[in-house]
């Protein structure tokens, strides 16, 4: 039995190794067979040659459209995958030309503000010192400004503040490195004014507000939206012919003033001693000799 088993799987075997050579010997004569007819008859071969081309080419067509679809495909994603990272850079890139705008759009200004106080032109007997605002104080004084000058740079207390457009107020407090500034629109602002070509005269007083009153004026003075307002130089406060501001309202007599230098912010500053005795500053009195005694209060009473 175990004889006869081991016959019955070797037939099959035999089987398919006569088959193969038997395919192997058939593709070897049809392969020779093709040349002879090559060699004797090229045209039945180019015939044929062409059918076959002819049968296979839809086929290969569509076998090939798959491979056409996953090329495109390739194609569109390293399409994408290049837009993408151009994308970025050119955030990147957006990004750093933003900073740099803003950067070059501040020296701009700054620029501007500081040609405007190279045309500021004073007496030969005034002092003037160029300083840099660094902060918004309140205290005291609701509107007011730090600026980075002080006794050491030689500024006191009453100096004016200017910028290039017109008077953005006075000295309050002058400490070693650096000076408050009372601005025009505070409540503790008093300045005398020149209004129009009339010159008409007032006190420009601060309210808080962003355009302060003029009070004290002559109520039968003709005056007009539009007149320029210089100081006066009247007691010695300020000198004559700074700009304030022009008129701005007329309304049941109050007479408000749009200040020259709201036009924009204020961030340079020059502060100008013009020598004038109008505002005391405590720090030079302080630094003052004290006044002789009278001889009569020294002697004491005079005898009789």
């Amino acid at each position: 039995m175990t004889d006869i088993s081991r016959l019955d799987h070797r037939v099959p075997a035999a089987c398919r190794t006569l088959a193969q050579w038997l395919l192997y010997v058939g593709l070897v004569l049809t392969a020779v067979m093709l040349m002879i007819l090559g060699r004797a008859n090229g045209q039945i071969m180019e015939r044929m040659r062409i059918q076959v081309v002819d049968v296979l080419a839809p086929i290969i067509d569509m076998m090939s459209l798959p491979v056409d679809a996953v090329v495109v495909a390739a194609q569109t994603i390293r399409a994408w995958t290049a837009l993408s990272e151009d994308n970025a850079a050119l955030k990147h890139d957006r990004e750093r030309l933003l900073a740099w705008k803003d950067v070059a759009l501040r020296l701009e200004a700054e620029n501007a503000q500081l040609r405007e106080l190279v045309h500021l032109v004073f007496e030969p007997q005034t002092r003037a010192v160029s300083a840099r605002v660094v902060a918004d104080s309140g205290g005291a004084f609701a509107r007011s400004l730090i600026v980075s000058a002080g006794r050491r740079h030689g500024v006191g207390k009453g100096h004016a503040v200017l910028t290039g457009t017109g008077l953005v107020g006075r000295v309050a407090a002058a400490a070693p490195r650096s000076s408050q500034v009372l601005l025009v629109s505070d409540l503790n602002f008093r300045a005398p004014v020149a209004i129009g070509p009339m010159r008409i005269r007032g006190i420009v007083a601060g309210d808080n507000s962003d355009q302060p009153k003029i009070t004290h004026v002559d109520p039968d003075a003709m005056i007009e939206i539009g007149d320029r307002v210089v100081t006066s130089g009247d007691g010695e406060a300020f000198p004559s012919d700074l700009p304030v501001g022009t008129v701005a309202t007329i309304d049941d007599g109050v007479i408000r003033v749009r200040l020259f230098t709201d036009e924009s912010p204020v961030e340079y500053v020059q502060i100008v001693d013009f020598g004038l005795q109008g505002i005391i500053d405590e720090a030079r009195i302080a630094g003052s000799p004290a006044p002789e005694s009278a001889p009569a209060a020294a002697a004491g009473p005079a005898a009789p």
